[in-house]
């Protein structure tokens, strides 16, 4: 299942309102959105008035940071284990060092 990083992004904005945002049921003309439609950045409500609604730019920003550190921390491990290999350790050991 693909993570879903318009809501792991989300979580990183108004951090202490956990339940700001919530999505719009019905467009403006009153029609409904179906639910495999509605978790998109221009569905996008705030539940809280407290709350600052961020720009979907610094939405996206923030998403392609969070890809970019899971790629950043998998290059990461690859290289560690290249490391490991290159110090004689063979596939087994590594694993039992660092479980994958």
């Amino acid at each position: 299942m693909e993570k879903d990083y318009l809501q792991l992004a989300l979580a990183k904005f108004n951090t202490d309102k956990p339940q700001w945002y919530g999505w719009r049921k019905e467009d403006d003309n009153g029609n409904k959105i179906p639910n495999d439609q509605r978790m998109k950045y221009e569905h996008l409500i705030l539940n809280d008035d407290t709350a600052t609604m961020p720009s979907e730019a610094d939405v996206n920003a923030k998403i392609q940071e969070l890809k970019d550190n899971e790629q950043t921390a998998i290059d990461k491990k690859e290289s560690g284990k290249q490391k490991l290999k290159d110090l004689g350790l063979d596939d087994d050991e590594i694993k039992a060092l660092i479980g994958v």
